[in-house]
């Protein structure tokens, strides 16, 4: 748990350095001044509302035991065997198989699934994943993951903003550097992403598969998503690239510049370390 608030805390400075870097490039001194306290500002709503924002972003429906018997209760299940306060539980009408968990904290967590994983998988197979999710809670991997997905988009705005506002007066940086910083702002963020993704969906793997007692059902399950995710698109993750590392499966089509940026480890070693445990 420490070692989490330590990443986030450095996380959140790091991104607030970033703001004020990218302002220094656009508009100087005054340009620092703004961009750090637009950091500061992003930085707090983030922390309590960025998972909310996610969550509407991809038009997620709560659910409950009476609207959605299967799913919930699978859900029930593990966070009463992982000893955890039972999430909320939302379907995203999108035929891609996908799941991801968001929140602050395990007392205010949210786990979702589509349509489409909920239909392709077995009840066993949908029980290892939504195990990986609720390991992804427990340990409080959730909170950093949703903050950088959100404030890479802000990072993002704040760089084509210095596009259009940038290196215009003398009294300005050379707008070459203005530009610059409006591709390389995006790229920081991306890259503060892949370095918390790619270790922590290991770890989420070996805590679902502890949690669900069947370590074969979330390699079966990882197989089946990645054979069938690549072929069915998700709109609203290409059209917000930033979430994808929210994700249990990259949504990603990898074209062009984002195949650089995999937030996930490859499937197949993925798979051989859960055949590995069982």
């Amino acid at each position: 748990m420490f070692g989490n608030w330590m990443k986030t805390s450095i996380l959140m400075a790091g991104i607030v350095a970033l703001f004020g870097a990218v302002g220094a490039a656009i508009g100087g001194q005054q340009g620092m001044v703004l961009a750090l306290l637009f950091g500061g500002a992003t930085n707090l709503w983030a922390y309590w509302f960025s998972d909310k924002m996610v969550l509407r972003m991809y038009r997620a429906k709560q659910v409950d035991a009476t609207s959605s018997p299967y799913l919930y209760n699978i859900v029930r299940d593990l966070a009463g065997r992982a000893g955890l306060p039972m999430p909320k539980v939302y379907i995203i009408e999108e035929q891609q198989p996908n799941a991801f968990a968001t929140g602050r904290n395990p007392e205010n967590a949210a786990v979702a699934a589509t349509t489409g994983i909920i239909q392709m998988l077995s009840e066993r197979e949908l029980r290892g994943v939504m195990a990986h999710e609720l390991a992804h809670v427990k340990h409080r991997d959730i909170l950093i993951s949703t903050i950088s997905a959100t404030v890479a988009g802000a990072i993002s705005m704040l760089a084509q903003f210095g596009l259009f506002f940038g290196g215009r007066d003398d009294d300005r940086p050379n707008p070459i550097v203005a530009i610059a910083m409006m591709i390389l702002a995006p790229l920081a963020g991306m890259l503060i992403q892949m370095a918390i993704s790619r270790t922590r969906e290991f770890g989420a793997d070996r805590g679902g598969a502890e949690i669900s007692g069947d370590p074969n059902a979330l390699a079966d399950a990882l197989t089946k998503i990645d054979a069938y995710a690549r072929g069915i698109p998700m709109h609203t993750a290409e059209e917000h690239p930033e979430t994808a590392q929210m994700m249990i499966m990259n949504p990603l089509s990898g074209g062009g510049l984002r195949g650089l940026f995999s937030t996930h480890p490859s499937t197949e070693e993925r798979v051989a370390r859960l055949r590995a445990m069982a």
